[in-house]
């Protein structure tokens, strides 16, 4: 059928990108609907290398879900257009270039293979979008560094397509934003951040030198005046480390996961100095791990954030129970992965199976020079017979050809401690009790071989059996006294969520960072850059 002339397909549209999807007539000549067997063929043709679009096209017959000349997609146009504006807001680069190409597309339809490549084209930006808001930019994150083994939650694309679809379109796409509190609180803090950063910052940075309670001059003075626009210090005229200033650094301390005594001394200072613009990133960086992260974390769960050196169980929300953590060390082959799981039991009085790299790697060049080193670990043989030292002679084996294998026995000196937490995983790692409590005083916790150490296994056990044992504290210290190692299965399993969150907003609402202990979030960062994301006024 003969096309009708070129101002009637333009009439799809109209000067500036949200007044131009208002626009409803898409006319053919003597009423040639977009569904027609060109457009079929044309949407069929530029969709077929997206899976996700071709599979809706293909389920529903090519039938226009954008270019109908109908109220209905008129609405979803616009809906798009309104989400694609506003895509940066959620850390996302800036869509807005997209928006107006696809304006400008519209405006040149001349033809029903032009009509069925805008049909196409509306729909793969749907996808792209909502994708990216659901999942995060970044597509395999190991790829960013080797300890984010994280799998990230998987989406059915077509289903954005099926939901704008709806008679709701822009009620759709806001329902796409991750529903978990912490994004939205961390939506909310990259806001105010923004705001600052625009408004010029914090001002002035505080030279880098301990500064005391009872300490006065100009130091004293960028000090307080820095806690002031911050919001950690009221407005205030003292000259002198009062116990306002004081109390004002404790706060600090406590919100940037430091020492809490009250002194600014160089590693205070030097967060202190952070500008607003590294603040901004980290909750960027935050936002994108969020997304990640599956939205059926579990009621009941375990949260480890590795920057903060710190455990918790959560029930639907809240905070049940938390304790300190040791973390692996920044040695690249003992840092700790990130990755969710499953806990399926504990086991009290364990035995520790010492790893075969820290066996090659620590135990055996030791052994080479006296055999009855490390004496209170057992060695064994492939049959689990524990094997004499002074008949082997050690200086033999190689870290490849070492037959044997090392176990330490139940005991409180054990490396594991009385009581280990297992969620079996590929990558070996578990909680656990120490014997160095030590560790648990310092301010950066990461000494550990890659499995995460808790302060307070004891209490941590308790709340972890209270849902299927009466008294679990009885129950728990009768299996410890009885020195057997006994595994205790959870009657639910319980999620492992290990993150890593350099920026989180606490549950009284105030927004705390961490220091890159591994330099992780340096590296995401950079991939946020280079697929686009860029701080407000910054072009990418």
């Amino acid at each position: 059928m003969p096309l009708a002339r070129a101002p009637k397909f333009a009439s799809f549209v109209t000067g500036g990108i949200l007044a131009a999807v208002l626009g409803t007539t898409l006319l053919f000549a003597e009423k040639a609907e977009a569904a027609s067997t060109g457009f079929r063929q044309a949407v069929a043709e530029m969709a077929w290398e997206d899976e996700a679009v071709s599979s809706y096209y293909r389920q529903n017959q090519y039938a226009p879900l954008w270019t109908a000349d109908t109220p209905e997609a008129t609405a979803r146009r616009r809906a798009l257009m309104q989400a694609l504006e506003e895509a940066s807001m959620h850390g996302l680069p800036d869509m807005s270039a997209r928006a107006a190409d696809l304006v400008e597309q519209m405006r040149n339809v001349r033809s029903t293979r032009d009509l069925g490549a805008v049909e196409v084209a509306l729909s793969r930006a749907l996808v792209d979008y909502a994708t990216d808001l659901q999942t995060g930019l970044i597509d395999t994150p190991v790829r960013i560094d080797e300890g984010i083994v994280r799998e990230k939650h998987k989406v059915d694309a077509t289903r954005f397509l099926e939901g704008i679809a709806t008679d709701r379109p822009a009620a759709f796409l806001q329902d796409l934003v991750p529903t978990s509190s912490q994004y939205r609180a961390l939506l909310r803090e990259k806001m105010r951040l923004e705001a600052l950063l625009q408004a010029g910052g914090w001002g002035a940075t505080v030279p880098v030198r301990k500064i005391e309670p009872g300490d006065t001059g100009q130091s004293v003075l960028a000090l307080r005046n820095r806690l002031v626009s911050m919001g950690y210090l009221a407005p205030t005229a003292t000259r002198s480390y009062d116990l306002d200033v004081e109390d004002a650094v404790r706060r600090f301390q406590s919100e940037h996961g430091l020492e809490v005594d009250g002194v600014a001394g160089e590693g205070t200072l030097k967060e202190l100095n952070r500008p607003v613009s590294d603040r901004i990133k980290s909750v960027l960086v935050a936002m994108e791990r969020e997304r990640w992260l599956t939205p059926e974390r579990g009621l009941r769960h375990i949260l480890v954030n590795l920057t903060d050196f710190s455990a918790k169980i959560m029930d639907e929300g809240e905070i049940s129970f938390e304790t300190r953590s040791v973390i692996g060390s920044t040695k690249s082959d003992r840092r700790t992965p990130e990755f969710s799981d499953e806990m399926d039991h504990m086991v009290i009085n364990p035995s520790w199976y010492v790893p075969r790299s820290i066996i090659t790697k620590e135990y055996l060049p030791k052994l080479k020079n006296n055999p009855n080193a490390h004496s209170y670990i057992e060695i064994t043989d492939n049959r689990g017979r524990v094997v004499n030292r002074n008949n082997v002679d050690f200086s033999q084996f190689t870290a490849r050809s070492f037959p044997f294998a090392m176990r330490q026995p139940p005991s409180s000196r054990n490396a594991l401690g009385l009581v280990k937490f297992m969620f079996p995983n590929k990558y070996n790692i578990y909680l656990h009790d120490t014997p160095q409590k030590h560790l648990f005083g310092r301010e950066v916790r990461a000494f550990s071989h890659g499995c995460v150490r808790l302060h307070q296994p004891f209490e941590f056990a308790y709340e972890l059996l209270t849902p299927q044992t009466e008294n679990p504290k009885d129950y728990f210290h009768r299996v410890l006294n009885s020195g057997k190692e006994t595994k205790v299965p959870l009657e639910t399993k319980v999620p492992v969520h290990l993150i890593y969150r350099t920026a989180f907003v606490s549950q009284d609402g105030r927004a705390e960072f961490r220091r890159d202990v591994y330099g992780r979030d340096a590296k995401i960062w950079s991939a946020l850059e280079r697929a686009g994301v860029a701080l407000p006024g910054v072009q990418g």
